[in-house]
Parts: C-alpha cells; structure tokens; sequence
C-alpha cells in the first residue's frame, strides 16, 4: 500500500486553552509534559478503533490560543514526545513479558520433563490404580505448568505489538492547532 493509498482519519479536539491537553501537575517543560488522563485516553482510544496503517491528525481547536505563534508546531512536538515515550514504554513492557515467557517456558518444560519421568517411574516400580491415578495426575499436572509460557507467546505479546503501532501512529501524526 503506498502512503497515499493510506486512509487518513482526523480526530477534532477541542480546548480553551492548549495547556488543558497537558498534565498540569507535570513540572516537566512544555516539550516533555504528559498529556491530561482524560486527553491521553480520549485520543488513545479513538486511535486504537482504526486500522494501524491509517494516517492520523489531529485537529486541535482551541478558544484561546498563546501569543506564542509558534504554538501548533510547540504541541505537536510535545504529542509527538509523548507518544515516542509511550512507544518505549510499552517496548519495555513487551521485552519484559517476552523474558518472562522465555524463564517461565525453561522452568515448565523442567517441571513437566520431570513429571513425566516420576510418571513413568510409577509406571514401571508400581501398578493398581493408585499408580494409574499418580501417573495420570503428574502427567496433567506437569502439561499444566506449561500453561502460562503457552499463554505468553501465544496471545499475550500481540496486543503490546498492536498498542505499538498506534503509538507510532499518534507519534508521527499530523497535529493542528486552531483558533475556534
């Protein structure tokens, strides 16, 4: 798909003022605030609805704009900062789970190896159905161990990837800034 082939979708956002977009107990300089809960979830949930290879913008209109004249390009700097952190973020989010899947698979495929061994040990020094029910029960209990590394690298990473894609979205999306 070329860029221009790429639906763009434009989210209109509108402010008294620009410094209600930010977090106003943030004593971070302007560039490098975090953006207001409400704005962050009300711009984040509207770009996780869309298709991740949209074009995004954001048209911000505001009552009273600053004197600054450079105030468009000051906020989409700050969204486009916030969003590249936010794209770390759950870049460290995702490596952390992906370690964890990968100690928690060593530990079950130990485990369950074990299991099956002792099973096979009942097996063979034992019979009756005490036997039948330890060697069932390890069998079981060893394959359920596997269960969480299973569950990590089957659906527990694509949904970090997914949540990347729209941050990289919004961190590179058009931002406008209007007097409404």
């Amino acid at each position: 798909m070329h860029i221009s082939e790429q639906p763009t979708h434009t989210l209109e956002l509108r402010v008294r003022e620009l410094q209600q977009l930010f977090n106003s107990l943030d004593p971070a300089p302007f560039l490098n605030k975090d953006l207001d809960h409400a704005c962050e979830a009300y711009i984040e949930n509207w770009a996780l609805s869309l298709p991740t290879a949209s074009l995004l913008h954001l048209n911000i209109h505001v009552e009273q704009l600053p004197p600054v004249g450079q105030a468009g390009d000051m906020v989409a700097d700050a969204i486009h900062n916030y969003y590249g952190y936010k794209v770390e973020l759950v870049r460290g989010e995702l490596k952390q789970l992906l370690r964890q899947g990968r100690i928690s698979l060593a530990i079950g495929v130990a485990f369950v190896v074990s299991c099956l061994l002792l099973a096979a040990a009942i097996e063979t020094f034992s019979s009756g159905h005490f036997a039948r029910i330890a060697r069932e029960s390890l069998t079981i209990i060893g394959w359920v161990a596997m269960w969480r590394p299973a569950q990590i690298f089957l659906y527990d990473w694509w949904p970090l990837t997914g949540r990347i894609k729209v941050f990289e979205n919004l961190r590179f999306a058009r931002v406008s800034v209007v007097q409404d």
